[in-house]
């Protein structure tokens, strides 16, 4: 078995002079083929008291096509209950058709919402074709499985009919979204309800089909005495400008004051572009806080993601794992723009501080292929290396390599961009698992933090110059930005707003009539300033 060492340095793409000793770890992640494990993504799984996985849902397909009548297709369902035992690599599976309708339909739906509380994996929603209403759906079901009952269940070829049990509740009519549990209120973060058959083609090459996100998060909590459930104390916060996100990655959180809560990262899509969210909101019990500071540029959509907190220096790391970008890197460490939002084999961080700042950086390491999205990351059973809501634990680790967990499925694609050209060959899904390893040096090291700021790649040139200065600056969003010169006094000389558009800008900055001497040039963007001094000769 061949294995990859992934080193995780906590290092930026760009330096300031800005120092922090921190703990090292690297990250080691070791390709595991698990016999007769599905090829599948966007799955619900649950876990076994002994460490089985119970994988539910999803799709068999790769990425789905364009084409209304070949896309989500009922047969590209997973219609099997797999139990997976990664330690002595073996797997079992049966078909959940022996299920009465409403479950065996809802139980085939892809990106559904899932969490498990003690033995129970709670579902709901998912999107499908449902042979019952004739129509793609976005079922309003919430169903119990008793995770280690159905997995003996599978294991010892039984019936699994009693280990399921559902109830309807429009509320629960959700996909793409996300479902966190804190001190055992239940959070259902964005995502839409969808109906009809997929169509971007447009309302004349179609069938039609309603789609409204929930702009919302809805908490509540699930009362089950084992027997019956209902769901009590059911409330919703609305934001229809910053809550209007599906497929994007839900981590759980420690913040800075010691709250536990969860980040919702990226997502798409934006109001008035098919483009995705940049920033991030973050939830607690007391609500919920947009970020506007920071943008995330590396991962915009569900994939494997870690989150890793350091308690003895108070900062909380995300690990994301390929997946899709709008964003990636080149050989220089500058930032592309790829608005059709590829594949990428991207494995990014992002870092929040003592003092709240957020910090994202690429670990300058790759998965080996396009694969990521739709695929999740299972933890260990070793509540001795995991903090509250299943969160890495890094001081608690022992010095050397430490097994934290394995990623799998997942679509796999052969190139960057396909969606236009999808015929349905070009990707597919994934039944790979990896090895998740931490390896925790005691070793102090002198790391080296991303500075936000140069995310813009701002040059000027010629610098010296008699006359003409050019301004080349990347634009990563849509916020007003401005170059403002001031002359040695303070007085500000000349102002230029930047056209609202992102992508790499190249601004002309005329000074020819101005005296020689020295001048301070300021881009402003979001926040940021860059300072840049300019000589006139």
């Amino acid at each position: 078995m061949i294995k990859i060492n992934f080193i995780l340095l906590l290092l930026g793409l760009f330096i300031t002079n800005e120092i922090v000793a921190q703990d090292q770890f690297t990250v080691q992640i070791e390709p595991l083929v698990i016999t007769n494990a599905p090829n599948i993504h966007s799955f619900s799984w649950g876990k076994t008291t002994d460490g089985k996985w119970v994988v539910l849902g999803g799709r068999i397909d790769g990425l789905h096509q364009r084409q209304p009548f070949v896309s989500f297709l009922e047969n590209d369902n997973n219609k099997s209950v797999y139990i997976i035992d990664p330690v002595t690599n073996q797997t079992w599976s049966t078909s959940i058709s022996v299920l009465q309708t409403s479950l065996f339909e809802q139980l085939q739906a892809t990106n559904q919402e899932f969490h498990q509380r003690g033995n129970t994996l709670y579902i709901m929603g998912g999107y499908g074709f449902s042979a019952s209403q004739n129509d793609h759906i976005t079922y309003d079901k919430l169903t119990a499985v008793d995770v280690d009952g159905l997995a003996n269940a599978v294991i010892n070829n039984t019936s699994i009919v009693s280990f399921f049990r559902q109830i309807s509740n429009t509320n629960l009519a959700v996909t793409g979204g996300h479902l966190g549990l804190l001190n055992n209120v239940f959070y259902l973060c964005g995502g839409q309800y969808f109906e009809g058959r997929y169509n971007p083609m447009g309302p004349n090459n179609g069938p039609g089909f309603i789609q409204n996100y929930t702009d919302e998060i809805r908490t509540f909590d699930i009362s089950d005495n084992g027997t019956t459930l209902s769901i009590v104390n059911y409330s919703a916060q609305n934001d229809t400008d910053n809550l209007h996100r599906r497929d994007y990655n839900m981590a759980p959180q420690i913040f800075p004051d010691g709250t536990a809560g969860f980040t919702m990262f990226s997502g798409v899509f934006q109001h008035t572009a098919n483009l995705p969210w940049l920033n991030t909101v973050d939830v607690t019990a007391s609500g919920y806080m947009v970020n506007n500071t920071f943008n995330q540029y590396l991962s915009q959509y569900h994939s494997a993601k870690i989150p890793v907190y350091d308690t003895s220096n108070n900062v909380m790391h995300t690990l994301f794992f390929g997946g899709l970008s709008q964003y990636k890197l080149d050989t220089n460490g500058n930032l592309i723009q790829d608005d059709n939002v590829p594949f990428v084999k991207t494995i990014s961080k992002v870092s929040r501080f003592g003092d709240g700042s957020m910090v994202e950086s690429s670990l300058g390491i790759e998965m080996p292929t396009f694969l990521g999205t739709g695929a999740e990351f299972i933890q260990l059973n070793n509540n001795l290396n995991y903090l509250t809501n299943e969160i890495v634990d890094l001081n608690n680790l022992e010095e050397g390599i430490t097994l934290v967990g394995y990623i799998f499925g997942g679509i796999e694609s052969t190139q960057e961009n396909i969606f236009f050209t999808n015929d349905g060959t070009q990707s597919s899904a994934s039944n790979l698992a990896f090895k998740v390893f931490i390896n925790k040096s005691s070793l102090s090291v002198d790391e080296v933090i991303l500075n936000p700021n140069n995310i813009y790649n701002l040059k000027v040139y010629p610098n010296p110059s008699s006359g003409v200065f050019s301004v080349e600056v990347f634009i990563p969003n849509t916020k007003i930005s401005t170059l403002e010169v001031y002359d040695f006094l303070g007085k500000k000389v000349k102002s230029i707003v930047i056209e609202k558009s992102t992508g790499l800008k190249t601004v002309p900055l005329d000074l020819s009539k101005m005296s020689t001497g020295e001048y301070l040039l300021l881009f402003k963007n979001n926040l940021n300033i860059i300072e840049r001094k300019l000589l006139k000769v």
